[in-house]
């Protein structure tokens, strides 16, 4: 069992910064891929970075230049940088995890209860 934590998350305005930590427990931390997903009010969640064991890397195109997906195997964390935010990226963030996947996470096995982020002048 793997229990994921995220933090990170709060109001910022647009144009600013935040970063996502996804803290994970558990000893095979690194042989997961992990992935941030998330969902806006009235729509479906979706995947918007994954990154493998190996450090792999997808990001979906809105977020591409703008979010870094880093992974610290030492400390079972994962990070979300996100710069340049805009009111679009208003959602609750979620944490995902999935052994032995790839940076899609086709199929996480699980996930974290969520953060919120607010994008907003």
């Amino acid at each position: 069992q793997v229990q994921l934590v995220e933090s990170g998350g709060g109001l910022v305005q647009p144009g600013g910064s935040l970063r996502l930590s996804c803290a994970a427990s558990g000893s095979s931390f690194r042989f997961y891929a992990m992935g941030w997903y998330r969902q806006a009010p009235g729509k479906q969640r979706e995947l918007i970075a994954g990154i493998t064991s190996a450090g792999s890397t997808y990001y979906t195109d809105s977020v591409k230049g703008r979010f870094t997906n880093s992974r610290d195997n030492a400390k079972n964390t994962v990070y979300l940088q996100m710069n340049s935010l805009k009111p679009e990226d208003t959602a609750v963030y979620y944490c995902a995890a999935e052994k032995y996947g790839s940076s899609l996470l086709v199929r996480p096995d699980y996930w974290g209860q969520g953060t919120q982020v607010t994008v907003s002048s």
